[in-house]
């Protein structure tokens, strides 16, 4: 559960990197909406190698396209905290950041982010993996870190109305692509 909703959120995190949105930027819309730590930093200390191994084994249930940034950064050597280089260079086992990125689109950064791991979430519920919003809600909050004050991602999808998030998944799929294309088990939460 907690690899299969994971997987597609860091991969929409490399995805904004390799269009030039600054790991900075990813990594503070996911703070700010309440994550433990950004993606892009998660990815790093995960290992870009193992990250990319995972998503791999996921590609065809998730529907997952692995971007090409990633491929090259793992045959340049850089996979992240391990090697002291990925997507941030490490010093002395810490992220050197750039103070000045620039923060560009937070709230669509958020919803890109956000709406890859709801809509896995979703899928996973649609295809009996956990047997329960309940469950599944603890699950991602104790297995990633989901920000558990939103109870969850599926009671923050029930909060933020399922019928808006659906509409604008579907914007951002015209936008974007066939990634954002909400599942079909949205319909069972309405």
């Amino acid at each position: 559960l907690v690899n299969r909703i994971l997987v597609p959120y860091l991969i929409e995190a490399v995805e904004l990197s390799q269009e030039g949105i600054a790991a900075e930027s990813i990594d503070q819309a996911a703070l700010d909406f309440g994550m433990p730590m950004g993606p892009v930093e998660l990815a790093d200390t995960v290992g870009l190698d193992i990250c990319q191994s995972v998503a791999t084994n996921l590609a065809e249930t998730c529907a997952i396209e692995l971007p090409a940034v990633l491929d090259d950064m793992i045959k340049a050597g850089h996979l992240g905290k391990k090697s002291g280089q990925g997507f941030y260079r490490y010093k002395k086992g810490k992220p050197v950041k750039d103070r000045d990125a620039d923060m560009g689109n937070q709230t669509e950064i958020q919803n890109r982010l956000g709406f890859r791991l709801l809509n896995e979430a979703v899928a996973c519920l649609r295809e009996g993996i956990v047997e329960d919003e309940e469950l599944l809600n603890a699950g991602v909050i104790f297995g990633t870190g989901f920000a558990p004050f939103r109870g969850g991602p599926l009671n923050h999808a029930s909060d933020t109305g399922v019928r808006s998030i659906v509409q604008l998944m579907t914007t951002y799929q015209q936008r974007f692509g066939e990634r954002f294309q909400p599942d079909e088990g949205w319909s069972n939460l309405e």
